[in-house]
């Protein structure tokens, strides 16, 4: 195996804003410990589990949105866990790891019910993109590009000009997206009426901080309205943008 190469790796996301998650099922500690870190280092959650019983119990903790699964495992065949994992999340990607390399063993593993299959020894980079080609067919995530912007669960795209708050689409007039990108890019800093005037409206302060506080009670409205708070007023600071509780 040979270390991960990391200069055009791209974050995905799930639609709520948070990390990809990936459960890594093998006995061998030192293997799982090394795919698990390089998972971790695409940005993704990753946990790991020993055994058929710890993948079933993670699964159904977890809920990951793909698993790396070892063929042979100390308690249970992978067929079998597969299986299990199955009830749990009928949807969820499966990529097999396995010693065998013989044609009819990768015949049975997909046959199965699995997604994919690379055989030991193999090379990090190759299981990297394999669980990215799978995440992304799934439909459970997409690659984050420069151009959008995350806050907890909330997601603003610069360049189509798409909001999104839990998966969930939100309209927004074109200065109310212009103030949300603003505290957006700015994430727990407060932004005094004067700063977002000059950046939003483009004009100095002057006896116009009305106008922020009418946009920003329109945003809440869209933004926040029967959700956990994400837009907060320090009384005479401004304003910040933080995740919801």
């Amino acid at each position: 195996m040979t270390p991960t190469s990391h200069q055009t790796r791209t974050e995905m996301l799930r639609p709520d804003g948070s990390p990809v998650r990936v459960l890594v099922v093998d006995d061998e500690t030192a293997l799982s410990e090394l795919l698990s870190m390089a998972l971790r280092y695409e940005g993704w959650e990753v946990r790991s589990a020993d055994d058929g019983a710890g993948a079933v119990r993670s699964v159904r903790d977890f809920r990951p949105d793909a698993v790396v699964l070892d063929v042979m495992l100390p308690d249970m065949d992978g067929l079998a866990v597969l299986a299990r994992l199955r009830r749990e999340l009928p949807d969820v990607p499966v990529l097999f790891l396995t010693a065998r390399n013989r044609v009819e063993d990768r015949i049975a593993g997909l046959t199965a019910g699995g997604d994919d299959y690379v055989a030991k020894p193999f090379s990090l980079e190759e299981v990297v993109a394999r669980l990215r080609g799978l995440i992304r067919r799934s439909g459970t995530a997409a690659p984050r590009s420069d151009s959008l912007l995350a806050v907890g669960d909330l997601l603003l795209d610069e360049d189509s000009h798409e909001v999104w708050r839990g998966g969930e689409s939100i309209h927004l007039t074109a200065t109310e997206f212009e103030l949300l990108r603003y505290l957006m890019r700015n994430p727990r800093r407060v932004l005094s009426k004067a700063q977002i005037l000059d950046r939003v409206w483009s004009y100095d302060f002057g006896g116009q901080a009305n106008v922020v506080e009418l946009y920003v009670s329109y945003l809440r409205k869209k933004i926040d309205a029967g959700r956990s708070p994400m837009i907060h007023t320090r009384r005479g600071a401004g304003y910040l943008i933080k995740p919801g509780d």
